[in-house]
């Protein structure tokens, strides 16, 4: 069993039973989902937005480099550098060189899933350099010093008083602070820290290849305030982030925004295009953008799962799925959880690790029928399983058990075989541990139904 799985399972069963966790869990999904229903009135023809958007991502990932290079090649026009970085270790040490050249001290961070990925913040407090989250529900998860449970709402696991009782325990505010309350002195102490901040670090939720841009989709305008006052701006993207055209987001913003949190448009959609041009008052006087690979062009590799590589991390899947609702973010220890994250990180950091993951699904198809890019979940877990089978992943013990199973099943003669007794006895033996121990084992009947009805019918 590996490491990974074996906390898996052991937090899945925690998280299981804390009904606390899944009444808080189920009443902010609940809350989402209502708002979705609203955000989707926007489309007049809803499955045609879905379609094009699918088709448009789909391109973008057949041609992946063609794309990724005409990005670079608009984006140095107007004098930004592009970094490419093959995984995380390398994305990290080319941030920090920046940093260092800068003699920054402190880093003003947007919401991003990559930098979470790559473990940004912890690899710049190893070289002395703060790193502060500037989304709120970032910025709670950071003081409770744990990963975002979300791909969208990092603090989706916490009521409101224990957001609370996590502020009065670090900065010692009172314990009945209402959300308005904490977000006020939240706000006021982040203004401090941009104000000091020598760099702003931010992902990317698109890569636009005819423009060389990088549009950053958010709700609080702390993307925004990451990139005015520092005067050096790092944007750390994906390389599968890319979209052909600027006019593609005319379709994926709203796409994004109604099935990441209901809402018709994000507060705030900005499009960097590179650092300040001569004669513009805003904006940094340097930016990079690191285009991180780290495991994407092994998935690349895979004909049938690269169709994964078009998520636009909206995170609908993730509310849909019983699996996600029942055991949390936080027990599938990794950064991309739910059905997605289940897709992916075998690929992203090793099968023979995370295999286990695309077996965390009841194949409900639920995942599949809300993604907003029409990506076929629920089959890709399954080709997933094929491919651990394939490359003889499975146990002896598995593999045998299968063995017998489906000799049995080939041929009526061998199933009627034992009788019930043998049959129930071997059912304990190899099932009580994985099925038994919550529920009550099934018990075989002393004639299976071929046998009553060859009886009724006096065939022999």
């Amino acid at each position: 069993m590996s490491k990974s799985l074996e906390l898996f399972l052991d937090a899945s069963e925690k998280k299981s039973f804390d009904l606390e966790h899944r009444k808080t869990l189920l009443y902010n999904i609940s809350q989402y989902n209502k708002k979705v229903v609203g955000g989707k009135q926007q489309f007049s023809n809803l499955e045609l937005a879905k379609t094009r958007a699918a088709a448009a991502k789909q391109k973008s990932i057949e041609n992946l480099d063609k794309y990724l290079i005409e990005f670079e090649a608009n984006f140095l026009k107007r004098g930004g550098k592009v970094i490419w970085a093959v995984d995380s270790e390398e994305a990290v040490k080319e941030a920090l060189k920046i940093m260092k050249k800068a003699k920054a001290k402190m880093v003003v961070k947007a919401k991003s899933m990559a930098t979470e990925e790559i473990h940004f913040n912890e690899g710049l407090e190893a070289e002395g350099i703060e790193s502060i989250e500037t989304d709120l529900g970032e910025y709670i998860v950071q003081l409770r010093k744990e990963a975002p449970y979300h791909i969208v709402t990092p603090a989706m696991h916490l009521s409101k008083e224990e957001v609370a009782k996590t502020f009065n325990e670090k900065k010692q505010t009172p314990l009945d602070w209402s959300p308005e309350q904490i977000t006020n002195f939240v706000r006021q102490e982040l203004r401090l820290k941009y104000s000091k901040a020598e760099v702003g670090v931010s992902g990317g939720n698109f890569l636009i290849a005819d423009v060389g841009a990088i549009a950053v989709t958010e709700n609080e305008g702390n993307g925004l305030m990451s990139s005015a006052f520092p005067k050096i701006q790092i944007a750390i993207v994906g390389i599968e982030k890319i979209i052909p055209s600027i006019v593609d987001l005319d379709l994926f913003w709203p796409l994004l925004s109604t099935y990441g949190t209901g809402q018709g448009l994000t507060v705030y959609n900005t499009i960097y295009t590179g650092p300040k041009q001569q004669g513009e008052t805003d904006g940094p006087d340097e930016m990079y953008v690191i285009l991180l690979d780290n495991g994407r062009t092994n998935l690349l590799a895979e004909t049938e799962q690269r169709r994964a590589l078009s998520c636009i991390r909206c995170g609908a899947c993730l509310n849909a799925c019983p699996v996600y609702q029942t055991v949390g973010g936080h027990a599938y220890g990794t950064t991309y959880t739910g059905p997605i994250g289940s897709i992916i990180t075998p690929h992203f950091k090793g099968m023979e690790e995370f295999k286990h993951l695309s077996f965390a699904s009841t194949l409900c198809g639920k995942c599949t029928e809300v993604c907003p890019v029409k990506i076929d979940i629920h089959k890709l877990l399954l080709i997933n399983r094929k491919q651990t089978v394939d490359q003889k992943m499975s146990t002896k013990t598995e593999n045998w058990v299968w063995h017998f199973w489906k000799k049995a099943m080939l041929k009526r003669s061998k199933m009627d075989k034992g009788g019930a007794k043998l049959k129930n006895f071997m059912i304990k033996q190899f099932f009580k541990k994985q099925w038994g121990e919550r529920r009550e084992l099934p018990q075989v009947t002393n004639k299976s139904f071929n046998q009553i009805w060859r009886e009724r019918k006096g065939i022999k």
